[in-house]
């Protein structure tokens, strides 16, 4: 038993049992998402919400006759109504009221409401109003951003230009899990009319796509929790394949001295 040959070996054995490939059951997402997929509408809704910034452009084929629904712009012609609109700065916040305050119509009730329900109601005023019949308007949150934390590669918070978004999408926007990750326990933190709520998502099953959140919404916080082997390891597992290398070179310096 005091044969360095043999603590070698059961030194190597160990280091390997214990940086040994995690179950592919355990990080692969979407296992069984040939049987649990549906041919149902996905559930996608995103509601405005406090201290949301809008940006509401109308348009119509006469853009003169919208210019005061469009003030902030002060443009006379589609091309520069469009280069201005993208511009990330522009745009109505929605107070502790929920409302805005909007060029003519006056003050309305934003919080609450889906974009399309909102630009309905807008589009709607404006022409049966008798300003401009063929008024078009388009709303966006240019303030839409999510976070995410814990064992990914790239963690932080993410403004993005597009606001219907999946939980996968985000996560391939912040460099996917790494292998450290628990793709069973995702936390999903949402503020809903000002409660905090959590939700616990399983990456492996695709069941979580009929769920309320598949789709993120804004402000939405994203946390992935390390898995049981990293908790125990602490940081052992990622210095592991070094320890691996050493352990080899030490096994194999103790056998050619032994053989001498």
């Amino acid at each position: 038993m005091n044969n360095p040959l043999f603590k070698a070996v059961l030194l190597f054995l160990f280091l390997v049992f214990f940086t040994s490939c995690v179950s592919p059951k355990k990080i692969i997402y979407l296992q069984d998402m040939d049987s649990s997929l549906t041919t149902q509408k996905l559930n996608y809704t995103s509601l405005i919400k406090k201290d949301d910034i809008l940006r509401i452009t109308v348009a119509s084929e006469n853009m003169e006759l919208v210019q005061p629904f469009n003030q902030m712009i002060n443009t006379t012609n589609q091309n520069n109504l469009n280069a201005m609109a993208q511009q990330q700065l522009f745009g109505y916040l929605v107070d502790n009221d929920g409302a805005i305050v909007f060029p003519i119509l006056g003050v309305m009730q934003a919080a609450g409401q889906t974009r399309k329900e909102l630009t309905d109601r807008i589009q709607t005023q404006i022409r049966e109003g008798g300003f401009v019949k063929d008024a078009v308007v388009d709303i966006r949150i240019v303030n839409f951003k999510v976070t995410v934390l814990g064992e990914v590669n790239r963690p932080g918070t993410f403004t993005l230009d597009y606001n219907r978004i999946t939980l996968l999408q985000v996560i391939g926007t912040a460099g996917d899990l790494t292998i450290y990750g628990n793709r069973k326990n995702v936390t999903v933190l949402r503020d809903v009319n000002g409660i905090q709520t959590t939700s616990t998502v399983d990456l492996t099953s695709a069941s979580f796509i009929d769920s309320d959140f598949y789709y993120l919404q804004q402000n939405d916080v994203v946390v992935v929790e390390p898995n049981y082997a990293q908790i125990q390891a602490a940081g052992f597992n990622r210095n592991a394949s070094l320890f691996v290398s050493i352990a080899s070179v030490l096994l194999s310096l103790i056998v050619i001295i032994s053989r001498n």
